[in-house]
């Protein structure tokens, strides 16, 4: 289950934050959201993909059960910081549209 949820989520996730990257870089806004948040979620997001396809983990799952609570975080992580970005850039979409 670990495998499944967390090798799908993650590379979900990146694409998630990679279209966020292009709709914030579009704004031209005060605050660099790209640099000060999404660049460095991307970057996260893409390493933890790397980590999971190498050979080095490819035969690890089984024994990596025990840390389902670490994948979880993980995911929550990505998950709420792409969920507050996309609120700020609603925002800022409405603030612009007014």
């Amino acid at each position: 289950m670990v495998d499944r949820v967390y090798k799908g989520g993650i590379p979900a996730l990146r694409k998630e934050l990679e279209e966020l990257r292009r709709e914030f870089s579009a704004l031209h806004l005060k605050t660099d959201w790209v640099r000060l948040r999404i660049d460095p979620l991307v970057k996260h997001a893409r390493e933890l993909e790397r980590q999971l396809s190498s050979q080095r983990f490819s035969r690890e799952f089984s024994r990596l059960s025990r840390g389902v609570a670490q994948f979880h975080s993980d995911l929550v992580y990505l998950r709420t910081n792409s969920k507050e970005l996309r609120t700020i850039l609603q925002f800022e979409k409405a603030k612009r549209s007014n």
